[in-house]
């Protein structure tokens, strides 16, 4: 007994010491973490000096449920964004805003004028450029034909150039030669377009020229019968490139039983049979001033387009017709999108290459 008696104190100092050992190594650690740490900055607020007095929400309770202490913490990140750091916000707020980017952007303004007959002029000017485009866009391409005449519109734009009754088809390349100039056209399902880019003092020409083709054509029997035969070799090309053979199809089969399901350039028999009433009656019938939209960019100036054209479409006849189908049209607000979609898309030929399992997007 007295042993064991005698032997307690002994093994309570033991134990102490082995206390204080523990403590000081928990002490020295913790110094060290302390050191090694980095300072702590403090973030501040280009808010309002009240907002720094106010006073700062208390923490839910302890004995608050899961769901609760959640949505404070959604909240307090909330209050950080509306009042961020604006060291991390360089170049702007997180939260989406409108902003007029026109300043930046720099483009031209495009004004529109609509003439009496229904006729309307838009441009855009850049008078600092040295040249110009000016076109007339009509809302007349291959699906405003009849499984009879399926073809006609594609046939015009090939014999609109071949000689007015005011200038010979030699007489009309010289001249767009001389000036320097690019005269083309082209047509789709939607609109048939003819166009023009010459330097700023060949405007007024440009514009002569774009209204004696569309009003003072010819069409020599001769010139269609030769164009007849450089179409028919035009279609022997196409069927030859699947990425325009595979979208025919495509059209055939999503716009079944419409005229949007025909090609462009029509089947064979209705190019050997059209004639000159054809293209003479498609033009008085769907190259009508409501229809037809004159527009012109670069070194040009608005008041002078709307001039010349006032003198040159007075032989335009007046006439209304709309059609419609189901789907995005130009008029519809998609439309846009759908046009910057495919931009974005872009564009792919077995010519450029990248592989034999490579799409075509249009």
């Amino acid at each position: 007994m007295p042993k064991k008696v005698g032997g307690q104190p002994k093994r309570m100092n033991i134990l102490n010491l082995m206390a204080s050992n523990n403590l000081l190594t928990l002490t020295r650690r913790l110094r060290l973490r302390l050191r090694r740490r980095p300072p702590v900055l403090r973030a501040f607020s280009t808010a309002p000096a009240a907002s720094k007095t106010s006073p700062r929400p208390s923490p839910p309770p302890p004995d608050a449920m899961v769901y609760d202490r959640l949505a404070e913490a959604v909240k307090a990140k909330l209050r950080r964004l509306d009042n961020p750091d604006p060291r991390f916000l360089k170049h702007g707020s997180p939260v989406p805003a409108l902003a007029d980017h026109t300043r930046e952007l720099a483009a031209p303004e495009t004004r529109v004028t609509s003439l009496p007959n229904g006729l309307r002029v838009a441009t855009e000017s850049s008078l600092a450029s040295k040249t110009a485009t000016v076109g007339v866009w009509i809302d007349a391409g291959s699906r405003f034909e009849t499984e009879q005449t399926n073809g006609t519109a594609h046939f015009l734009e090939h014999m609109i150039f071949k000689g007015t009754t005011k200038r010979t088809v030699r007489e009309l390349e010289e001249e767009i030669e001389n000036m320097g100039g690019h005269l083309n056209a082209y047509t789709s399902r939607e609109q048939t377009t003819y166009y023009a880019k010459v330097t700023h003092k060949d405007v007024p020409q440009a514009l002569d020229i774009l209204a004696d083709i569309l009003q003072n054509s010819k069409f020599d029997q001769d010139r269609i019968s030769r164009e007849r035969d450089v179409i028919l070799r035009e279609m022997e090309e196409v069927e030859g490139q699947m990425e325009e053979v595979i979208f025919d199809h495509l059209h055939a089969t999503a716009f079944q039983y419409t005229p949007l399901g025909r090609t462009i350039l029509g089947p064979t028999q209705n190019i050997k049979t059209i004639t000159k009433d054809h293209l003479q009656s498609y033009i008085q019938t769907h190259y009508t001033a409501p229809r037809m939209v004159v527009a012109a960019s670069g070194a040009v100036k608005h008041e002078d387009i709307v001039e010349q054209v006032r003198i040159l479409d007075d032989d335009i006849p007046l006439a209304q017709f709309a059609i419609a189908f189901e789907g995005a049209s130009w008029t519809d607000p998609d439309s846009i999108a759908l046009m910057v979609m495919q931009a974005m898309l872009g564009s792919w030929n077995k010519s450029a290459g990248g592989g034999k399992h490579m799409g075509y997007t249009t």
